[in-house]
């Protein structure tokens, strides 16, 4: 259920969750206390940052680090896919599922790459002289 305006690579994620999440609890058991319970704590953890991310003034190193938790959920989709634990159906659509939320997250840090490119820090600005009175 959709609560208000949300970021749409929120939404992609929350939607990844609830088909994917199902499919992971029923791996054989010598894959679901691996492979399957590190594949759902890391879309929970994705889902939990990218919430806490919209909130933070300074989002690029959070987004930057979910880039490469993306990345291991990635690699771990693939591991299943090459267990024969994902049919080559479910495994084209996780990753397409997966990609889009890449792309946001993609955009989302070439925005703010460019927010800080633009606007100098407060920090390191020198600060104006005043003209002495005469």
């Amino acid at each position: 259920m959709s609560q208000g305006k949300e970021l749409p690579i929120i939404q992609k994620t929350y939607d990844l969750i609830k088909w994917y999440v199902p499919i992971l609890q029923k791996l054989p058991r010598t894959h679901r206390f691996q492979l399957g319970d590190r594949v759902i704590n890391g879309v929970y953890e994705l889902l939990e940052a990218l919430i806490v991310a919209q909130y933070q003034r300074d989002k690029l190193d959070i987004l930057q680090m979910l880039n490469s938790k993306l990345d291991v959920l990635r690699y771990q989709t693939r591991l299943l896919f090459e267990f024969n634990l994902l049919s080559t159906q479910r495994y084209t659509y996780v990753s397409e599922l997966i990609d889009g939320i890449g792309a946001d997250l993609g955009g989302w840090i070439k925005q703010q790459q460019a927010k800080q490119t633009s606007v100098p820090s407060r920090k390191h600005q020198p600060k104006p002289i005043k003209p002495a009175l005469a």
